[in-house]
C-alpha cells in the first residue's frame, strides 16, 4: 500500500442517532482495509455489553468503556475520577502509533458536562493538542453531542446528525440490537 495517508479527524456530533453507528461503521471499513482500529467510549460503563462490542471483538477490534454510564446516574466524583483516570489511557494509545484509527466515542458528551468541573481531569487544550500532534498517519473520530468549538475548529470533518423524527418521542424504549 505505498506511503501512508495523513491521519485525519473527523467528528460526529448533533442531536440525531448514528453518531457512534457511524464511527462502528468506519471501523469496519478501515479494518476490512487492513487499518487497526480500537475504541475507548468516555460515557459508557464496562458494566453492561453492547452488541457492536460483541461483533467488533470477532473482528479483533477493542472496544474499552472508560466511563462509569450517565452522569445522573453516579456522583460528580466517581464521574471526575473515570475521566481523570480514562485521558492518560486514550493519550498513551493515540500516540503510540499502534493504532490506524481511534474513536474516542462520547469525548464531545464529556467536554460538554457543566454541571460539575472537568478541565482539570480532561482538559479541552490537551484533547486540541493530541488532535494536532498526533502521528501523521493516525486517523481520530470523535463522537458525541455538543461538539466544542475548538474541536471542531482542528478537525478535517465535522458531520452533525440531526434529529427530525425519533421513536423515543413516542415512548418507544431503547431496542436491543437498535441502540445497545
Amino acid at each position: 500500500m505505498g506511503e501512508k495517508q495523513k491521519g485525519l479527524t473527523l467528528v460526529y456530533t448533533g442531536n440525531g442517532k448514528g453518531k457512534t453507528t457511524s464511527s462502528i461503521g468506519l471501523v469496519v471499513r478501515a479494518v476490512g482495509r487492513g487499518l487497526n482500529a480500537k475504541i475507548f467510549q468516555f460515557i459508557k460503563s464496562p458494566e453492561r455489553t453492547y452488541g457492536e462490542q460483541i461483533a467488533l471483538k470477532k473482528l479483533g477490534v477493542e472496544m474499552v468503556q472508560l466511563g462509569i454510564g450517565f452522569t445522573w446516574t453516579k456522583t460528580p466524583e466517581e464521574h471526575r475520577e473515570a475521566l481523570r483516570k480514562a485521558w492518560p489511557i486514550v493519550k498513551e494509545a493515540v500516540m503510540s502509533g499502534e493504532y490506524d484509527l481511534v474513536v474516542l466515542d462520547e469525548l464531545n458528551n464529556a467536554l460538554a458536562i457543566s454541571t460539575f468541573p472537568i478541565d482539570d481531569v480532561l482538559p479541552l487544550n490537551e484533547v486540541t493538542d493530541l488532535i494536532q500532534n498526533k502521528p501523521a498517519h493516525v486517523h481520530l473520530v470523535i463522537t458525541g453531542r455538543d461538539a466544542k468549538q475548538e474541536i471542531k475548529d482542528v478537525a478535517d470533518l465535522v458531520s452533525v446528525i440531526d434529529v427530525e423524527k425519533h421513536y423515543y418521542d413516542e415512548g418507544v424504549p431503547a431496542v436491543k440490537g437498535i441502540e445497545f
